[in-house]
């Protein structure tokens, strides 16, 4: 009999954690085969038995991607769902949320035709944006490490410059200074907390570098790197995270999953167009508007095309708005040159879209 229900099995839906998977599996018509909580070694060896291409679909959430790939290796088809495109399908709503509801709503949702699935990151993918998290890990450590110790030093009466280039000049000789009332557990907690500071340097120096070669051996990022605004770090993140870039039919697409396009309320024909969306990676996006704003800040330096457009188009809408609006135009400039294979022109001037042949029937004579 479980020999006759997992040939039976068109459709898997998994809710994943760290322990136990909840597995809900139905047949073509959508009667239920299977609703059971399992360990994820039985649930592997389950998996086996089940016929070649069957899909299992699980929320694209902390170890979902090794998962898929362990799946896939069995011959199935491993997919994985957003989880803000699960909730709608959960029967029981918002205030039914447990395992079994998930897993219904995961293998509910999979079977929608036209549902959004999240690309299955390589382990290489995965590996190289490891580096990237626990950079920004390190940046947010030293960030408050700094303003602990500007904290410190104002209980004592010693203000610096906000730049943090100024109080690593000056901290040193504050710490080894006599003349201050810095008491000597002061000056030692302060010690303990510069030496830190410059490990933490460390640690980011030794990330830097692995991205800057990940740059350089990889040719889609160092094509990525030649883009105004996109440097090693956004150059590295966007190859590692997005992988195949032809899998966006269009520039726009690709612009709108990264959360750069802006949001609509339109109704009655009428277009009403907001905010961006901020929709997909905040990490991606994030980097991408921080390198418009250097390139929106230098533009009036250099004579290209794109950089005289930011020039008048901050004197037009503002200074946020351009660096929006570059940062958009880059993520669509960046889909264009990796899935064409073109080189970055910012002199480019675009080819003007065929004229549309409109046949419309001639008036009787």
């Amino acid at each position: 009999m479980a020999e006759i229900t997992r040939s039976a099995v068109a459709r898997v839906g998994v809710d994943l954690s760290k322990r136990v998977f909840q597995v809900h599996a139905v047949d073509r018509g959508g009667r239920v085969l299977v609703a059971k909580p399992m360990s994820p070694e039985r649930f592997f060896v389950w998996c086996a038995e089940l016929p070649a291409g069957c899909l299992v679909a699980m929320e694209a959430c902390g170890g979902a991607h090794h998962v898929a790939r362990r799946l896939r290796l069995l011959g199935l088809d491993a997919r994985l769902i957003a989880g803000h495109f699960v909730t709608p399908y959960r029967m029981a709503g918002r205030s039914g949320k447990n395992d079994a509801n998930d897993a219904a709503a995961i293998c509910e949702a999979a079977g929608r035709p036209h549902m959004r699935f999240v690309p299955v990151k390589t382990a290489a993918q995965q590996g190289q944006l490891a580096v990237h998290r626990l950079r920004e890990g390190f940046k947010e450590e030293r960030t408050a490490l700094i303003n602990r110790i500007r904290g410190l030093l104002t209980e004592f009466g010693l203000v610096f410059p906000q730049s943090p280039e100024a109080l690593r000049k000056v901290l040193a000789e504050v710490i080894e200074d006599g003349a201050n009332e810095l008491p000597g557990v002061a000056r030692l907690a302060l010690q303990r907390a510069h030496l830190h500071w410059i490990d933490i340097d460390l640690q980011m120096a030794w990330c830097d570098e692995r991205i800057a070669s990940h740059v350089r051996s990889d040719d889609r990022a160092k094509a990525a790197a030649t883009l105004q605004g996109i440097g090693p770090v956004t150059a590295s993140a966007l190859v590692a995270s997005v992988g195949d870039f032809s899998q966006f039919d269009n520039a726009r697409q690709f612009g709108a999953w990264l959360g750069l396009v802006p949001s609509q309320n339109s109704t009655g024909g009428k277009a009403c167009l907001g905010r961006i969306t901020k929709r997909g990676d905040d990490y991606l996006r994030t980097l991408l508007i921080q390198g418009a704003k250097s390139a929106v800040m230098s533009a009036g330096k250099r004579t290209d095309r794109i950089s005289l457009w930011l020039v008048q188009l901050k004197e037009r809408v503002g200074w946020q708005k351009a660096v929006v609006a570059l940062a958009n135009k880059n993520a669509r400039i960046l889909w264009a040159v990796l899935t064409r294979g073109v080189a970055f022109n910012p002199d480019h001037i675009p080819e003007p879209p065929a004229a549309r042949c409109c046949l419309r029937p001639q008036p009787a004579a």
